[in-house]
């Protein structure tokens, strides 16, 4: 039999589970099972480490513990923050700002609240790049404005968006008006393994984590609740986590992430200089193609994040083709895979609806290797020649 090479490159989507990590897990599935919320000893065992973990993660958030509300996820996280503060007696009703690229997560609560007629929302363009203007956000805020929602790094295109900046702009409106709103909240899903996650240095209220991005566990996020924030609880019966997310703890879950978090966080720098120059060896051969476009900020982007289109293509096909050689990318975002419309994020940097349909998303992880990249340089250039040949499309690339 032959061996076919297997080339993971699909790390935004979600990362295998560290060793470490899993190793730290493992005792919380069967030697301390208890429920946290019991009172005897194994439950006592339980809780004593889930407070260990929230202690942990609120360390590298430079927060408090009781700041650190655990979800299912980053869409469940997203979801608290968003319908939450809507929840609340004082802003049961108001006015939303968000931008263009946001999560799924974040855009499908807000538009429903909007069906609903619950909020008004302002959602700010993005420049070609994908990154909002602050200007733009300062000028649209209201003395009606309770939350403002930016994700801190694409999960598509990989653009960083100023989220210090934008947060200090905020301060001042609050200070010149008096209140304490809006709050802000930022998707740090992407970011975590990466950027700085100190909440005081980045002035937000609000932020979501996921596990399954930073080789944690899937099935487990948190967001941060800076103190004074008031949310609704979505899930109700049991108080768990302050009454914010009743339920039982998903105790392994919560250890796996804390462990995760502390290893991402410890080892960014190295990992992100070694991922950067694998990112633009990656780009430089990409675009040496004939009719290719970076997607998102040339620099101003995650380490990991390749985002190139191809024109005259559909997107999908060369994920298929790609796969058929071991290499395993995307088109965008997993949690919009079952939808074969081109990226809402690639489209809204002013890419044209054809140029999207031809776009890949390449993100690297610990297991990728200079040879990799090697390997997909090599391969690629005959599989995007073939579906050329097959297309009915022939872009002009002065519109690009």
């Amino acid at each position: 039999m032959t061996y076919m090479r297997r080339i993971y490159l699909d790390h935004a989507a979600t990362t295998p589970v560290h060793p470490a990590v899993l190793k730290k897990m493992l005792p919380f599935f069967t030697q301390v099972y208890g429920n946290p919320s019991s009172f005897h000893t194994p439950g006592l065992e339980a809780k004593k480490a889930v407070d260990a973990a929230r202690k942990s993660i609120a360390e590298k958030l430079n927060a408090h513990s009781d700041e650190m509300v655990f979800c299912s996820g980053g869409t469940a996280s997203d979801n608290l923050a968003v319908h939450g503060i809507f929840g609340v007696e004082k802003a049961h009703r108001g006015h939303v700002i968000t931008s263009a690229v946001e999560h799924p997560a974040v855009l499908e609560p807000l538009q429903h609240l909007v069906k609903r007629g619950k909020i008004e929302l302002t959602v700010l363009p993005v420049d070609k790049s994908g990154k909002i203007l602050i200007k733009d956000l300062v000028a649209a805020l209201r003395p009606d404005t309770v939350l403002v929602s930016i994700m801190y790094a694409n999960n598509e295109i990989g653009t960083i968006q100023p989220i210090a900046e934008i947060g200090r702009a905020l301060l001042r409106w609050r200070k010149e008006k008096s209140t304490p709103y809006p709050y802000f909240h930022t998707d740090a899903c992407q970011a975590a393994g990466t950027l700085d996650l100190d909440v005081e240095k980045l002035h937000v209220d609000l932020l979501t984590l996921n596990g399954s991005k930073i080789y944690g566990p899937k099935g487990v996020g948190l967001l941060f609740v800076r103190r004074g924030t008031k949310l609704d609880p979505q899930i109700r019966g049991g108080g768990q986590e302050r009454g914010l997310r009743s339920g039982t703890e998903n105790v392994p879950g919560i250890i796996g992430l804390a462990a995760a978090l502390e290893l991402a966080q410890a080892n960014k720098e190295k990992e992100n200089a070694r991922l950067s120059k694998l990112r633009d060896k990656l780009i430089a051969g990409l675009l040496a193609m004939p009719k290719t476009r970076l997607n998102g900020h040339p620099t101003d982007r995650l380490p990991n994040n390749v985002n190139v289109s191809f024109m005259d293509i559909e997107g999908e096909a060369a994920v298929l083709y790609l796969d058929a050689q071991g290499i395993y990318c995307s088109t965008g975002s997993a949690c919009a895979s079952s939808s074969l419309d081109p990226s809402h994020v690639i489209l809204a940097t002013g890419v044209s609806y054809e140029a999207a349909h031809g776009s890949l998303r390449f993100t690297l992880g610990h297991s990728t290797k200079s040879s990799d990249i090697d390997y997909v340089l090599k391969t690629i250039p005959d599989i995007i020649a073939k579906l050329r040949l097959m297309s009915p499309v022939n872009l002009d690339m002065k519109h690009f």
